[in-house]
């Protein structure tokens, strides 16, 4: 039997794929064969390599349609397909929504939610093309789901990105599937800025049921199975990758009571 996982011959463009959540996508990707095409603002300083193959990038901000186009052109003209994108790029910093500037807030939608929408689109018309069609996988948090204090716009956005994958699965099926990923805490290289140092990040990952921080691969794990054959079944609908969530706060509230 063919291997289900085999990307060999097959090319994916990820988003933000040359560093953090990204940089584990590209890595999956290319240890299980296929070309990868990474776009960002900034070449990384090394490209990203993995099971002997080497990543290539475009310069690209995501927020610019033109540049979208240029990347999707690109990645077709020098591959001949676009299979798989994976809608990475994102993130936002902390600000107070009582007092956050309209301008800061239009930006981080933008980012997290406009240029997804644009990004597949694109990507989209050329898979619509092809005889095998192809797979958008939209990367989400688990901000969508719950309250995301200090990172409102952030939540709202990535909210917006799972009903998007529900809706464009609709209108490009059959030939396009459209999923995704609802990210937990994952431990970065920038993860020190929001959950301190070495003694901090295990706290955090204590409080998730599975007794760690996701890692990179983690989400590159689930992109190499939503985008394979073996998920050929499921589209508009989001995959959660988080350790099993976030214990309820009255567990401990109780406990502590109880001790009292």
């Amino acid at each position: 039997m063919n291997n289900p996982l085999d990307y060999a011959g097959k090319v994916v463009i990820v988003t933000g794929g040359g560093r953090g959540v990204g940089l584990g996508i590209t890595h999956r990707f290319l240890e299980f064969g296929a070309d990868v095409v990474i776009c960002g603002r900034n070449k990384p300083e090394a490209l990203p390599e993995a099971g002997g193959r080497k990543a290539a990038f475009i310069a690209a901000d995501v927020r610019d349609v033109e540049q979208i186009e240029a990347v999707v052109a690109f990645t077709k003209e020098r591959y001949g397909s676009v299979d798989v994108l994976v809608n990475n790029a994102g993130g936002a910093p902390e600000a107070d929504a009582a007092t956050v500037s309209p301008r800061f807030s239009e930006s981080i939608i933008r980012l997290n939610l406009i240029a997804p929408l644009n990004f597949a689109q694109k990507a989209n018309a050329v898979m619509q093309e092809q005889e095998t069609g192809g797979v958008i996988i939209n990367i989400a948090s688990v901000s969508a789901t719950r309250p995301s204090p200090g990172t409102a716009a952030y939540g709202a956005a990535k909210a917006g990105l799972l009903s998007l994958t529900e809706s464009v699965a609709v209108e490009w099926a059959p030939k396009v599937r459209v999923t995704a990923i609802i990210a937990g805490m994952i431990r970065t290289e920038q993860a020190h800025l929001h959950y301190g140092d070495e003694e901090g990040i295990a706290a955090v990952g204590q409080t998730v049921p599975l007794e760690r921080m996701g890692e990179p691969r983690d989400i590159g794990d689930t992109c190499l199975y939503l985008a394979s054959p073996l998920a050929s079944y499921v589209s508009g609908s989001s995959v959660w990758v988080h350790g099993g969530g976030e214990k309820p706060a009255f567990l401990a509230a109780a406990k502590n009571t109880t001790k009292d």
